[in-house]
């Protein structure tokens, strides 16, 4: 990298809105800055190689991020303009890393490998299906995301996952309970509300169910809990045919700072900005399928980061962690 990162309140980071970078037709995200005030980013995904698997990290299964140069001007770019990025890791129906790898120590590793080539402050867990299903593919991740906030002193650590009426899955369970086993902390634990709530009160009311599953799981009081919670949503229409507009994201907005929720965010920015008609009938990954202005979502982030206090959540990590990682051989992998 040649641009530094700069020191930015772990504010941005919670509210940094999901970008694609090599696809979608990514927009210019200096120029995004300018327009909305959002100084933050979470380009996505670092998943395993396709078809082989392996231990090599690479941009959506197929771009190595040892030969990434792509990514890295994208980065730049940002830094250049007074922001900074998070990387998001996993995604629905990629391979993660826990599941390819022989271990959560090489699976850190693997990782670790992201965090140097990028300078990175913040890093996303985003543990979908299918490795949301494997637990034993759960521990390593969460394991190794334990290791990489303990070898990098301020790291920025989320986790995405899905949601349901009460809150989470079985699944989900199974994820915040393997966390509490390895006394694990992240900065906050997010869920998903699209896909299957269909308006804003359904929203509202599945993030106060996770919030009691927060409580109930970790032993936290209120506030603790919503300081841990964050909500990873999606603009326009969804996969299941679902409309979020700017008045639901708002409400959602005003219940996140007015609860003391750690994150905002949603499924993308390539997505803000209006489709041609305004809703084409279809969930596109380049437009939003509403009425709508570029960048009206993303203005609502910066809002969020600019009113959500700077501190970090800061629940202590007590789970003996090893010395410092021997670096993993880049394996290699081609497009």
């Amino acid at each position: 990298m040649t641009v530094a990162p700069p020191s930015l309140p772990a504010g941005w980071y919670g509210s940094a809105p999901y970008v694609t970078p090599l696809y979608g037709n990514p927009p210019d995200l200096p120029k995004v800055m300018a327009e909305t005030g959002q100084k933050t980013f979470q380009l996505t995904f670092i998943q395993a190689p396709r078809g082989g698997g392996g231990c090599t990290p690479t941009w959506d299964g197929t771009a190595p991020v040892s030969e990434d140069t792509a990514v890295a001007r994208v980065i730049d770019g940002v830094r250049s303009a007074g922001g900074d990025v998070s990387v998001s890791i996993g995604g629905y129906g990629g391979r993660n890393l826990g599941q390819t790898c022989a271990s959560a120590e090489d699976t850190a590793n693997a990782y670790q490998q992201v965090i140097d080539k990028y300078a990175l402050r913040a890093v996303d867990f985003n543990l979908e299906e299918p490795a949301y299903s494997d637990p034993g593919a759960v521990t390593k991740e969460l394991r190794a995301a334990q290791i990489l906030q303990h070898h990098n002193p301020g790291l920025y650590v989320s986790v995405t996952t899905v949601a349901a009426p009460g809150g989470t899955t079985p699944q989900g369970q199974n994820l915040l309970n393997t966390a509490k086993s390895l006394k694990f902390a992240p900065d906050n634990y997010s869920i998903m509300p699209f896909n299957g709530f269909q308006d804003v009160g359904a929203q509202i009311a599945v993030l106060e169910a996770f919030h009691g599953v927060l409580m109930n799981t970790f032993g936290w009081d209120s506030a603790t809990a919503y300081a841990h919670e964050g909500a990873s949503l999606m603009n326009g229409r969804s996969d299941f045919g679902e409309y979020y507009d700017q008045a639901d994201f708002q409400a959602l907005l005003d219940y996140a700072i007015g609860h003391g929720m750690s994150r905002y965010t949603f499924w993308s920015l390539n997505r803000d900005r209006q489709c041609t008609p305004p809703d084409n009938g279809q969930t596109s990954g380049t437009c939003s399928s509403v009425p709508q202005n570029p960048w009206e979502f993303t203005r609502l982030t910066a809002q969020f980061a600019q009113r959500t206090p700077a501190l970090k959540a800061g629940v202590a990590v007590s789970q003996p962690v090893p010395a410092r990682l021997p670096a993993q051989a880049d394996q290699g992998a081609g497009r």
